[in-house]
């Protein structure tokens, strides 16, 4: 059967730059690698006959004795060392692979361990507290569902007494090599699946996972200090690795519950307080609660306007992993009196009528200022 032309193969014209034989090769050995169609004889076909074409078109020697000759420039023998295609040809063809599919493939080609001892994934836990919690720090208890080490092989996957033996297809190597004249390509041995080894008596308890499903409890360390958002990693309290391999990791992230009175910005709190009209103007004091559980005394100057803040220096949240406290702040909000009886009342209107510019200096003002613009208008 002819080959196929190496740039109809590719997708490409003759007159095609590096650059797009070097994307149109990533984008098709993509669709049609063996790693994606395990067992599809088709695929692995096309897979070898594009990396045929792109390992001719992307040397600029080879491509000019193909653009000359054709095909012919590669056949007999020693087509291949005219060509230029030395001992060093299946090596360099694994740096090609590991250039345009480490991405692809999860990482560099063989991060898959020899040994076949995978590791464990990682997992995640959403754990909240209270803002109490986060300003004192606390250590919280967990149960965590999780693929744990299969005690009755402990591990390994094979009945106790037996243990796994080498693959025999590809030697403990964990990939194999396919060979067609001078083309060579490289995959995971699909006997083992790349860990080297079988497991001809596998345990009953796991199935030969050398792992199963189990609830753990497990102790967490919460810092004074944390925020919304903080991630705290149990290394080693991820997911059991297949056949014994290492675990993952636990990741907790936190979120901190909205508190009632409180609101956190960074390592500061904020609370606002309603105070009487007539604390506000004849002064007086205010015990608030603190973070830490006691209270502290605010002192309010006669006067104070709705929306001013004291500052309690040292009262905020403490800083993540330092001795280093924020602040506290209260904000007064005057409350205007409602539900009035007859008497109030009364005494509400006496106090206007003698009230004056140094009663109410902004409300005064402004109206004073109001009214000599519209004057100036009409003027």
């Amino acid at each position: 059967m002819a080959k196929r032309d190496y740039y109809e193969v590719l997708g490409v014209t003759r007159s095609a730059g590096e650059q797009d034989l070097k994307s149109a090769f990533r984008r098709l050995a993509k669709e049609c690698h063996p790693d994606r169609h395990p067992g599809d004889k088709d695929a692995e076909k096309k897979f070898k006959e594009l990396n045929e074409a792109y390992e001719v078109l992307k040397d600029p020697q080879k491509r000019a004795a193909y653009d000359q000759f054709g095909h012919a420039a590669f056949e007999g023998g020693g087509g291949r060392q005219g060509a230029g295609f030395g001992p060093d040809f299946a090596s360099s063809m694994s740096d090609i692979f590991d250039d345009l599919f480490g991405e692809f493939m999860g990482g560099r080609r063989g991060a898959r361990p020899r040994s076949g001892r995978e590791r464990g994934a990682d997992l995640r836990y959403n754990m909240e507290v209270a803002l109490h919690e986060a300003y004192a720090g606390k250590t919280a208890q967990i149960r965590v569902p999780t693929s744990v080490a299969c005690e009755t092989c402990s591990g390994s996957g094979a009945r106790p007494g037996t243990q796994p033996t080498t693959c025999a297809t590809c030697g403990g190597a964990g990939k194999v090599r396919a060979s067609q004249g001078f083309f060579t390509i490289e995959r995971t041995c699909h006997t083992c699946q790349g860990r080297g080894e079988t497991i001809n008596d596998p345990c009953g308890s796991c199935n030969g996972a050398g792992r199963v499903m189990k609830e753990r409890t497990l102790s967490v360390n919460i810092p004074a200090g944390v925020e919304d958002g903080t991630r705290i990693r149990l290394a080693g309290e991820g997911e059991a690795g297949l056949r014994g391999g290492p675990a993952g990791d636990l990741y907790i992230f936190l979120s901190i519950k909205p508190h009632e009175f409180f609101q956190r910005d960074g390592a500061d709190i904020f609370c606002r307080v309603p105070i009487s009209m007539v604390t506000a103007a004849l002064g007086g004091q205010l015990d608030v609660p603190t973070l830490d559980g006691g209270q502290t005394r605010v002192k309010i100057p006669e006067g104070t306007e709705s929306g001013k803040q004291f500052r309690l220096k040292g009262k905020g949240m403490p800083v993540l992993r330092s001795k280093v406290l924020g602040d506290m702040y209260i904000q007064v909000e005057v409350e205007t009196p409602k539900s009035l009886t007859r008497r109030q009342r009364e005494l509400l209107e006496e106090f206007e009528r003698e009230s004056n510019r140094e009663t109410s200096p902004h409300s005064a003002g402004f109206f004073a200022r109001m009214k000599e613009f519209f004057e100036g208008k009409t003027g």
